[in-house]
């Protein structure tokens, strides 16, 4: 095969998205590598030979997010950010369901997106990947403050000069060509200053409260690897919170797309990948919803009469619908003087949520929001399951004019730019234990 040309995508908000696709097939492998980085990846034999044995098992789709690589340079995305431009490259090539070959940090974009749009979304393999690197109170495997702080100081202060040869592939890391190859690819992918805003995000990022909605068939791969990075814990904390997944340990410490072992690894890939059952329509998804409510509906509708009463909501509904559709928000149905509605998207819901309340501030009515981001039962155009409930409890604590959200929710919108004042800690009726709500600043 030969060595595929990059093309791009364009966004809604009109950034390039660089992809590459290879092979053909009705269904197709998206990989995400530790390292973007697609130009120079073709020009490492091993990793060029994984490629295209995966182009041959469906079609290959390789592209990078906005900010790194070949694509136009911002901001660091915010995982939301990324999952778009994924699905707009997804449908600029008419790809309707993907298989996810992710490889360390990769999985948490593998993960977000398997969970958010199951019904595209065939299988997921997981290799040295985690949900949380960083340690907590509730996750004593993670990585201390301090191994964390110096990850990301060493990323900077090696930028450019090859240390991912060490990290990827211990046992080519005095190979000089190689050591060259990636000096060249860390170039490629990022800049310094990225590169450490990268690691640090990476390191963050908490997708814990997602895990056990994944619904698809997932492969979890494990290196013997010396790094501690990459702890077998990790590993085996995904395998027992994914619904289903399977844990596969494998040889060496080399990442398998760099080492001698490439094809065996990629014979289970295959088997894991081909050997599926078709994909049913899924009765469930992860979402983020909304609930808005009318503070002191009552008071007013006593004020203006029924009829008058009517035209103002009649005006409310036209307002919320307008941000709706700016935002990708879908409504699902109404709740008396409020509305209930999902989003693929967390951030994307919490600016729809602030945008509605400005909106109908002119009309002389306040509204009342809450959000909180799980999995929800899908029932034709209607949708039940606890993160119902937990979002209509989350907006009852609401003041006018005030959206709170889940702890939930401020995990998944990490790095994009929102900011939450702390509501402390709640008991929601009919559900158990407390619960941290925050804020939406304006």
């Amino acid at each position: 095969m030969d060595t595929p040309e990059t093309r791009y995508a364009k966004t809604d908000d009109g950034v390039h998205i660089a992809y590459q696709t290879l092979g053909g097939g009705p269904n197709d492998v998206v990989f995400l590598p530790y390292v973007p980085g697609m130009e120079v990846a073709w020009d490492e034999p091993t990793l060029a030979h994984v490629l295209r044995r995966l182009a041959e098992v469906r079609r290959l789709v390789l592209c990078e997010s906005r900010g790194v690589g070949s694509s136009d340079p911002t901001a660091l995305p915010s995982p939301e950010a990324w999952m778009d431009d994924l699905r707009v490259v997804l449908d600029a090539v008419d790809s309707t369901n993907v298989s996810f070959v992710c490889h360390g940090g990769g999985g948490l974009f593998g993960m977000l997106f398997a969970a958010t749009y199951p019904e595209r979304t065939g299988a997921l393999v997981l290799v040295d990947a985690y949900a949380r690197a960083a340690a907590a109170e509730d996750y004593p495997m993670g990585l201390a403050p301090e191994v964390c702080d110096e990850i990301v100081a060493s990323a900077e202060r090696n930028f450019g000069m090859g240390g991912l040869a060490g990290f990827l592939a211990p046992s080519r890391a005095h190979d000089e060509g190689f050591r060259r190859l990636m000096a060249h690819w860390e170039r490629t992918a990022f800049s310094p200053a990225t590169i450490s805003a990268v690691t640090r995000w990476s390191l963050d990022f908490d997708l814990r409260s997602v895990l056990p909605t994944i619904r698809v068939p997932t492969l979890v791969m494990h290196h013997h690897r010396h790094s501690g990075m990459y702890p077998v814990a990790f590993s085996e904390y995904l395998a027992e919170h994914v619904p289903g997944a399977r844990l596969k340990l494998l040889p060496g410490s080399d990442v398998y797309y760099f080492s001698d072992t490439a094809d065996e690894v990629v014979d289970e890939i295959e088997e894991f990948i081909t050997g599926v059952p078709p994909v049913r329509d899924p009765d469930r998804a992860f979402a983020t919803v909304l609930f808005t409510d009318v503070v002191n509906s009552t008071p007013k509708v006593n004020e203006l009469g029924d009829r008058k009463w009517r035209q103002l909501l009649d005006q409310h509904d036209r307002l919320v619908a307008r941000e709706l559709d700016r935002h990708r928000g879908r409504k699902v149905n109404t709740t008396g003087d409020g509305m209930l509605a999902t989003f693929d998207g967390p951030a994307r819901a919490v600016r729809c949520a602030q945008a509605i309340v400005e909106t109908v501030r002119p009309l002389g009515i306040e509204l009342r929001a809450g959000l909180h981001a799980g999995e929800v039962e899908l029932r034709g155009d209607d949708i039940g399951g606890i993160a119902v409930h937990i979002g209509h409890r989350v907006s009852a604590l609401a003041g006018p004019s005030e959206v709170l959200v889940s702890r939930t929710v401020t995990d998944l919108v990490a790095g994009s730019g929102l900011q939450f004042d702390e509501r402390g800690e709640h008991e929601l009726k009919g559900l158990p234990g407390k619960w941290a709500i925050y804020a939406v600043r304006s």
